[in-house]
């Protein structure tokens, strides 16, 4: 079990580095105006992706080998509309499930102080968060790239949010392989999830 969770520990933080949210101000605000200025010559894609995007939405990716989705202009434009509903769906996902992780945190405190009846609700909202937090995070991994992808130096609210991702991701990982071995630490894991998960929400405000 400890080396499961170690496992798990370190391909969250490995997966978790370009995660989750992705940047939707700034320069991809322009993302259409600038796909209708684009040359034939020049790239419709980022130079910088991440791994989940280049595999899906890459120049070979999975969905242009099979050809769901050729690489042309008219393609990238519906394709940057379905990414602005899916970054749209994401944010809304993420608040339901800060909501339920709040739920569960009330519910978890409750049966941790005795009342046992509380057990099979709080393994059932328990379901819930982690089902709502695994659809959140597909709903930004999985999104077609923005047209444009700069790297932007020093620090900022993306990079913050990454960051806290890195934990929260881990503390999911550890709240879940924790459930039945620990149950102190699985309490510590779950509120470090929720911590690090509602800071991330709050930094993409500023």
């Amino acid at each position: 079990m400890m080396m499961r969770l170690i496992y798990g520990v370190f391909l969250s933080v490995i997966l978790a580095t370009p995660l989750w949210s992705q940047d939707t101000t700034g320069a991809e605000a322009d993302d259409l105006f600038l796909l209708m200025e684009t040359s034939p010559e020049e790239s419709l894609l980022p130079e910088r992706m991440l791994l989940s995007q280049r595999l899906l939405w890459g120049e070979k990716g999975l969905f242009r080998k099979v050809g769901w989705a050729p690489l042309t202009p008219d393609m990238r434009e519906k394709e940057l509309e379905l990414r602005r509903k899916m970054l749209t769906a994401h944010q809304v996902v993420g608040y339901a499930t800060l909501a339920g992780m709040l739920a569960q945190g009330i519910i978890g405190g409750r049966l941790y102080n005795g009342e046992y009846r509380l057990y099979n609700t709080h393994k059932t909202m328990g379901n819930v968060v982690t089902a709502l937090y695994f659809t959140d995070a597909g709903l930004s991994l999985l999104a077609p790239p923005p047209l444009i992808n700069k790297k932007v130096k020093g620090w900022s609210s993306i990079k913050a949010h990454k960051a806290l991702a890195t934990v929260h991701l881990s503390a999911m990982i550890a709240t879940q392989a924790l459930a039945e071995e620990d149950k102190k630490a699985h309490k510590t894991a779950a509120y470090t999830a929720f911590g690090a998960y509602a800071a991330a929400m709050v930094v993409m405000k500023f």
